[in-house]
C-alpha cells in the first residue's frame, strides 16, 4: 500500500509538470520574472550610445539580446503593448491605434474576463496562488494586460516635465520600490514611459532623449538593488524591452527606425549568449515571459520563446 500511495504521489507531481500537447514536463526557470517596460526606446538611437545606460550594458553583457526586434504595424503603443502581453499579432487581438481601450475588431478569441489571454491570464489560470504585479504610468496599460488577472494592478503619474524635482519614474519607481521591498512577487512588470513622451516632446535624435535614458538606466539600477536586497536577484529573470521606436518627433510609421527595439534578457537559467541572431517579432516577448514563468503557451499565439535559455 505504501508503495502505490508513494507511486500516485510521484505521478501527480510529474503530471502537474507536464504541459498538454508536447508531453514535456514544463517548470518556471526562475522564482520572479520581472518585466522592465521602456516605452519608445528605439534601437537606433540607443546602439550608438549604450554606454548611457550602464546597468541594461550590464544585463547584454551577461544575458541575451537583441538589437532587431520588430513592431507590429503600426508601430504606436497600445497595439504594441497589447501584442507583447497577449503573443499574437493586432490582426487577432484587434486593438489596432495608438490608445486602443478595447478591440476595433472581434478577437480570434476572448478568456473569461472578456479579452483576449495575456501572460496575466495564463499565470493566473495556471498558477492561480502565484502573486503577479504591474506598476505603470501610462493609463493605457491597464486596458491591454487584463487588469482584473492582476494581484496588484497601479497606475501612477506619467511624465511631468513642469515639476522641478521630478526624476525618470519617479512617482511609479517610487511604488515600485515600496512592493518590492515588502513583497517577493512571481511577475512583476515596472512600465516606465517617459523616453516616449521625451521623443515626441523633444526628438528621437535630442540630448534630452540620450540624457532621458540615462536616468531611465538609474532608474532599473534601483529596482536591481531593491532585488539585491531582498535576496531575489539570484532567482530572477530580468528583461528589458520596448514597444516601438521613433524618428523626429514622432512614430507609427513603418521605418525600421521606427519598428525595431531592443530586447534584453538576463538571470537565473538565461544563457550567456550577447547578441543572438535569431530574428525576434513584439509577440515572441509573451512566449519568452511565459516560458520563463513555466506556463503553457496557447495553441494559438504566434509568438514563440527565444532561443535564450540554458537547457
Amino acid at each position: 500500500m505504501r508503495r502505490l500511495f508513494l507511486f500516485l504521489a510521484a505521478a501527480a507531481v510529474a503530471l502537474s509538470l507536464v504541459s498538454c500537447g508536447n508531453g514535456k514536463a514544463i517548470k518556471p526557470r526562475a522564482d520572479h520574472v520581472i518585466f522592465i517596460a521602456l516605452d519608445g526606446w528605439a534601437t537606433q538611437s540607443f546602439k550608438d550610445n549604450v554606454d548611457n545606460m550602464p546597468t541594461v550594458k550590464m544585463l547584454m553583457e551577461n544575458g541575451c539580446y537583441t538589437m532587431h526586434k520588430r513592431s507590429t504595424m503600426p508601430s504606436s503603443s497600445a497595439t504594441n503593448w497589447a501584442t507583447i502581453f497577449m503573443g499574437v499579432p493586432p490582426e487577432m487581438h484587434g486593438y489596432n491605434a495608438w490608445n486602443s481601450r478595447e478591440p476595433a475588431i472581434d478577437p480570434y478569441a476572448v478568456g473569461k474576463n472578456g479579452m483576449p489571454e495575456t501572460v496575466y491570464t495564463l499565470l493566473r489560470e495556471q498558477k492561480p496562488k502565484a502573486e503577479s504585479v504591474c506598476i505603470f504610468n501610462w493609463d493605457g496599460i491597464g486596458y491591454v494586460v487584463d487588469s482584473a488577472a492582476i494581484t496588484y494592478n497601479h497606475y501612477d503619474p506619467g511624465y511631468h516635465a513642469d515639476d522641478p524635482d521630478y526624476t525618470v519614474g519617479n512617482y511609479t519607481r517610487r511604488n515600485a520600490i515600496k512592493y518590492l521591498s515588502e513583497n517577493k512577487p512571481t511577475f512583476f512588470t515596472f512600465y516606465i514611459g517617459d523616453i516616449d513622451e521625451v521623443g515626441h516632446r523633444c526628438g528621437w535624435e535630442s540630448e534630452e532623449y540620450q540624457q532621458c535614458l540615462a536616468a531611465t538606466d538609474a532608474a532599473i539600477a534601483d529596482i536591481i538593488q531593491t532585488l539585491k536586497d531582498r535576496k531575489m536577484y539570484k532567482n530572477s529573470i530580468i528583461v528589458v524591452s520596448s514597444d516601438h521606436g521613433g524618428k523626429v518627433k514622432g512614430h507609427g510609421g513603418f521605418t525600421l527606425t521606427e519598428m525595431e527595439t531592443p530586447f534584453v534578457i538576463c538571470g537565473k537559467n538565461i544563457a550567456k549568449r550577447g547578441e543572438i541572431p535569431e530574428f525576434m517579432m513584439q509577440y515572441d516577448v509573451a512566449a519568452t515571459l511565459a516560458k520563463a514563468l513555466g506556463l503553457k503557451i496557447p495553441d494559438e499565439w504566434r509568438g514563440r520563446p527565444m532561443p535564450v535559455f540554458e537547457e
